[in-house]
């Protein structure tokens, strides 16, 4: 571990916003970051796998390529380098591509100010999980499979195919059903005092519950839990291990 700044390449095909960015990073007291700007996506994969960065900000909809077309370019080269979308589409629109291709976080432009105060908050928060892989953190080799968004009055309002068939239901089934429908009651209470005060206050949880499927069995579940701006949660959840048992068992 060194005493070095972490470095941090913003990228937008906006200048202004990427500017912005850059600002609100470099004046936070608490996080001593160097940062650098490209607004050519095609350009920032050049500088990926040239330079050394700790992170990657990137918008979504830019004209080269998508900020998750950028990420998996630069995975080729950085498997493990931290990469966040900082951008203006819906979560639910881009959530299984984000899965697919593992973004680390996702931070909604709306908000204004604050949009950027959770955005310095995930910067850092993407920083200290990787200096625990660094570490030997060991996240079990889990890939997150399924993703789904909930809300703000607790309902899902996107559910992909994969995050359906892993509780056993139709994603459409679950649409507008109540996410304590998925877990057991001691689960419930977990996610409720534990999880969801955590991703409120703008951080990212990552941990296993418990998972109850359509027919009642259970399974140990790794997850993945944080909040857009306007207030939905995003979920991304794989089954962790070995095979679920009937709940009453």
């Amino acid at each position: 571990m060194t005493d070095d700044p972490f470095r941090v390449l913003c990228v937008d095909d906006e200048p202004g916003l990427a500017e912005l960015v850059v600002a609100y990073l470099e004046r936070d007291d608490g996080f001593d970051c160097e940062t650098a700007v490209e607004t050519d996506p095609n350009a920032a994969l050049e500088r990926i796998r040239s330079e050394a960065f700790d992170c990657v900000v990137t918008d979504y909809d830019m004209p080269a390529r998508t900020g998750v077309e950028l990420l998996a370019s630069a995975r080729e080269t950085h498997p493990e380098l931290p990469f966040l979308l900082f951008s203006a589409t819906e979560p639910d629109e881009i959530a299984a591509e984000m899965v697919r291709v593992g973004v680390t976080d996702y931070v909604g432009k709306g908000g204004g100010s604050e949009a950027y105060t959770t955005l310095i908050r995930r910067v850092e928060h993407a920083m200290d999980d990787d200096e625990e892989r660094d570490d030997g953190f060991d996240a079990g080799g889990v890939s997150l499979d399924g993703v789904c968004t909930v809300g703000p009055d607790g309902t899902f309002e996107y559910v992909c195919e994969e995050y359906g068939e892993l509780y056993g239901y139709d994603p459409d089934d679950l649409v507008g059903e109540r996410w304590q429908r998925l877990h057991p009651d001691e689960a419930v209470e977990h996610i409720r005092t534990d999880v969801l005060p955590a991703v409120m206050e703008g951080d990212r949880w990552t941990g296993r519950s418990t998972g109850l499927r359509a027919d009642g069995s259970t399974f140990p579940e790794s997850k993945m839990v944080s909040t857009t701006s306007d207030g939905r949660l995003l979920i991304s959840v794989s089954e962790y291990g070995g095979s679920g048992v009937r709940a009453g068992d």
